[in-house]
């Protein structure tokens, strides 16, 4: 009788240390995933001009100090010159218009399990039907705890 009580007691001990534990022992990632240019001929880069039929070969590298997860390529029109803030270049822009038939790429890529560097390369190509102008090319790469960084870079396609 007296292990079962000192078992009993014992159990009930650890599961209120257990349950009284902080978490401030555990580090959480902070720090953002970085889109990077070194060691690579990055494209696309502000500025670039495209046709409608290319291919946009793009190729970026990702990094972080912990764990990459994923990476997002977005591509929508700038008709309006609105900003993204992420850019210091300025580009010339065609006349503001209103979209008929603009062009929207938006697609999600997997990044292997416990990358900490990795090489985003993809071909897109540019449809023959869309709508010539000035677009948005952006980049976000997520980490595995949900940090995120992101690049938008003006391009125009004709």
């Amino acid at each position: 009788m007296k292990k079962i009580l000192f078992c009993i007691t014992a159990i009930s001990g650890l599961l209120t240390v257990a349950a009284c534990s902080s978490n401030e022992d555990i580090v959480k990632d902070t720090e953002k995933p970085v889109i990077s240019e070194t060691g690579i001929t990055a494209n696309p880069v502000d500025c670039q001009t495209y046709k409608r039929g290319d291919v946009i070969p793009f190729q970026y590298l990702f990094t972080d100090n912990e764990e990459l997860g994923s990476y997002n390529i977005e591509i929508h029109n700038n008709f309006d010159h609105h900003t993204h803030g992420t850019s210091k270049t300025e580009c010339p822009l065609d006349n503001e218009k209103t979209a008929t038939n603009a062009w929207v790429f938006n697609k999600d890529y997997t990044i292997p399990a416990k990358s900490t560097t990795y090489k985003g390369r993809v071909d897109i190509p540019i449809p023959t039907d869309k709508e010539p102008g000035d677009y948005h090319f952006m980049i976000r790469v997520t980490d595995m705890t949900g940090n995120q960084q992101i690049k938008a870079m003006a391009i125009k396609i004709q």
